[in-house]
């Protein structure tokens, strides 16, 4: 059994079809789906596929990407999602410095203010950081936050990025990217992560697997490609590791419940 710690089923063309996407990764064998959210519509949406589909979860948060709409009083929407038991964690929220679709400093701010929120609340979070390592652990430093409650997703750095994550005591998850031939320096970092902090993404509908990498619509079931993928380089079975990132998922966030367990 699996849980796929990170995707995005309120998007487009795989929300049109999330029921049956959600129907062929139980069949491959995951029972929990964390459905992540880059603004309060994603969430709310989100938030209704979790209430619907009893294996989906959620989180709330406003991604660097859409921090520049941010409008006021965004924190307490998000923190009135997060009262809600089908939603597990704030995020997905961090900095974009590749696209700089909302200005650094807007960015900053944001993420700040969030995790502020975390703080308070003491909930998960999830962190997208792109090109902008130094800044966000520079900023979860400052924040107060639990290193222990932080999960860094889709997670694409090295093995000097790593330790430093793992020194701060987050978690780090892995996506299709971590499948692909020339990703010697992510390789290096999924072998450096304990066996406590790693867990297992889709992040779909992108960034699809190898052997199914050319899979223009990635989805959940696909989660089963990323931790075969992760076994064989750690050298462990494919049961014992499904089950180590099923109980850090399960341990990392209250309330998550696998079905079919």
């Amino acid at each position: 059994m699996l849980i796929d710690a990170h995707a995005h089923l309120s998007h487009g063309k795989l929300f049109q079809q999330a029921d049956a996407a959600v129907a062929r990764a139980q069949a491959a064998g995951v029972g929990a789906i964390l459905c992540a959210a880059g603004d309060v519509r994603e969430a709310k949406t989100a938030l209704g596929l979790a209430r619907r589909i009893p294996c989906v979860f959620c989180t709330a948060g406003v991604h660097p990407h859409e921090a520049k709409h941010a409008s006021e009083g965004f924190l307490s929407r998000i923190e009135d999602l997060l009262k809600q038991p089908e939603c597990l964690a704030l995020g997905e929220i961090g900095l974009d410095y590749h696209y700089d679709f909302s200005p650094r400093d807007v960015q900053r701010r944001v993420f700040a203010e969030q995790l502020a929120l975390a703080a308070r609340l003491d909930c998960p979070v999830v962190i997208h950081t792109r090109e902008a390592f130094d800044d966000t652990m520079i900023l979860l430093a400052e924040s107060g936050v639990d290193g222990g409650r932080v999960v860094f997703h889709s997670f694409t750095g090295g093995p000097d990025e790593a330790g430093r994550v793992l020194n701060f005591g987050a978690t780090l998850s892995f996506s299709g990217i971590a499948t692909f031939k020339n990703a010697a320096d992510i390789h290096r970092a999924v072998l450096l992560t304990p066996d406590d902090r790693i867990l297992v993404e889709t992040d779909c509908p992108y960034l699809s697997p190898e052997p199914v990498r050319n899979m223009k619509i990635n989805e959940p079931a696909n989660v089963v490609h990323v931790a075969r993928r992760l076994a064989e380089l750690r050298g462990c079975d494919f049961e014992t590791f499904a089950r180590q990132t099923t109980q850090n998922a399960l341990g990392l966030f209250e309330g998550l419940t696998v079905e079919n367990e």
